[in-house]
């Protein structure tokens, strides 16, 4: 670390958001530094999106040794060592956090651990941690400190019966049987996950639909898959009278005016995430706030001048990858790069089995809106690539404006839906129209072909329906 502690920027919080916004300074030529409370990469590569990807993997190869004869051969008796499993994810996210580190070596930017604090606008104390008692005095100070997850009141976590995400990834033994309480995103990955490797999984959504964010035949698809799967899956329930003992919880799910009680070993509470701000400012440090995420303008300021924020710590949609878009753009704006733009359209991705992935708006939004629009849609039963590789569920939907054909919204169920996504991001950030995705040539046979018919079909001229 530099022995001069004056900096361009100092940025608050090690994640997707603090550590792209310190590169980015890097980049630029400024000196900077990075205060992280644990580990470079924050939440999502410790203990989030990296190692839960890993996971997910291991049961999509468990799952498909499973159904090997499909493919003309048996695996016989396949044994599981579920603690090799949890491992293999933590040496993952492992590598991952070393790169980090090694991206700030490369880009000059001084690393700090420890819980770091803006005392007064334009001074950042590091107040608990490894490197407690220095100070830092920067020109702009960045806040990314994220989120945590939300948990219930009086409703202790210690890692076996009760666990928040964080507390499941470091599980070294698989409950016998659990209760998930919310299906967003993290719900349904660890149900996916757990089903697969063995563990009686029931899924609670207080929401009418699992995946609530998404389209309603997306939620619908998925829901349908978790069935067949043997996912018990309760929706527009709520838990309620939650016991919990030495070897098992008791809960009631609560559904209209029926209750019914239940029995299990573990509960893995997903419902939802909150701002992390504990030790972030001090008194004398007062942005304005909303339900405690910090309110900025249009540069990424918030109403205390020189102090920045960007990432969960901002509100929703609580992604790695906006949260990186908007460090970015925050950096870009702070130095006088780029004028700073803010996050309009972005992918939401889910890991599961079959994943759901989706851009811009549902049908039901633009129902609600009162837009005129048309839909494609393609299901990856008709896709020659889906079906060789034994993954002929989902589709590909699109909803279309009407008179321009400008694609508003588009949500893929299936195999790589999360990698397919991508094309109709480009699409939508140049304002292609579905008759050029259309007229672009897709390689034949790939799941990217569904993508190309399914805009055809939005004039009623996919070849392979």
């Amino acid at each position: 670390m530099s022995t001069n502690n004056q900096y361009d920027l100092v940025v608050i919080g090690g994640g997707p958001a603090g550590y792209a916004a310190a590169i980015r300074a890097g980049q630029l030529g400024r000196k900077v530094a990075c205060v992280e409370l644990e580990r470079a990469g924050g939440t999502c590569l410790n203990w989030g999106c990296i190692p839960s990807k890993a996971l997910l993997k291991s049961a999509e190869l468990y799952t498909a040794a499973q159904h090997s004869e499909e493919f003309g051969f048996t695996c016989g008796d396949i044994k599981v060592d579920f603690a090799k499993v949890m491992k293999r994810s933590r040496n993952v996210a492992d590598t991952m956090g070393n790169g980090i580190e090694f991206l700030f070596k490369k880009n000059k930017v001084d690393y700090l651990i420890g819980r770091g604090q803006v005392n007064v606008p334009g001074m950042v104390e590091i107040i608990d941690g490894p490197d407690k008692g220095k100070f830092l005095s920067a020109k702009n100070i960045l806040l990314a400190t994220g989120c945590r997850a939300r948990k219930i009141p009086g409703l202790e976590t210690d890692g076996e019966r009760v666990m928040t995400s964080r507390e499941a990834l470091a599980m070294q033994k698989m409950p016998k049987s659990i209760v998930i309480m919310g299906a967003g995103a993290i719900g349904v990955e660890f149900a996916y996950f757990l089903n697969a490797f063995g563990c009686k999984v029931t899924l609670v959504e207080m929401m009418d639909r699992i995946v609530p964010v998404e389209d309603g035949e997306s939620s619908a698809a998925l829901a349908r898959a978790f069935k067949k799967q043997g996912i018990n899956v309760h929706t527009g329930t709520k838990v309620e009278d939650i016991k919990v003992g030495k070897d098992s919880v008791s809960l009631s799910f609560v559904k209209g005016d029926k209750s019914e009680k239940k029995e299990v070993e573990s509960v893995l509470l997903a419902i939802g995430v909150e701002a992390y701000t504990d030790g972030l400012l001090s008194p004398k440090v007062k942005p304005t706030t909303d339900r405690g995420y910090l309110q900025i303008n249009d540069r990424y300021e918030t109403t205390v001048k020189g102090i920045y924020a960007a990432g969960d710590l901002i509100g929703p949609p609580w992604l790695a990858h906006v949260a990186t878009f908007e460090a970015v753009q925050a950096v870009n704006g702070i130095f006088g790069h780029a004028d700073p733009q803010r996050v309009k359209e972005f992918p939401g991705c889910t890991y599961c089995l079959p994943q759901v992935a989706s851009i811009g708006i549902t049908e039901e939004k633009a129902k609600e809106e009162g837009i005129a629009y048309k839909l494609g849609k393609f299901p990856f039963s008709a896709s020659g690539k889906a079906v060789a590789v034994n993954h002929p569920e989902g589709f590909v939907k699109l909803i279309v404006g009407e008179k321009h054909g400008e694609i508003l919204g588009a949500h893929i169920v299936g195999h790589d839906a999360t990698e397919l996504i991508a094309e109709f991001g480009l699409g939508m950030k140049l304002e292609a129209t579905v008759d050029e995705i259309h007229a672009t040539i897709h390689a034949h046979p790939t799941l990217g072909e569904a993508m190309g018919e399914a805009a055809a079909s939005v004039h009623g001229e996919a070849i392979h329906i």
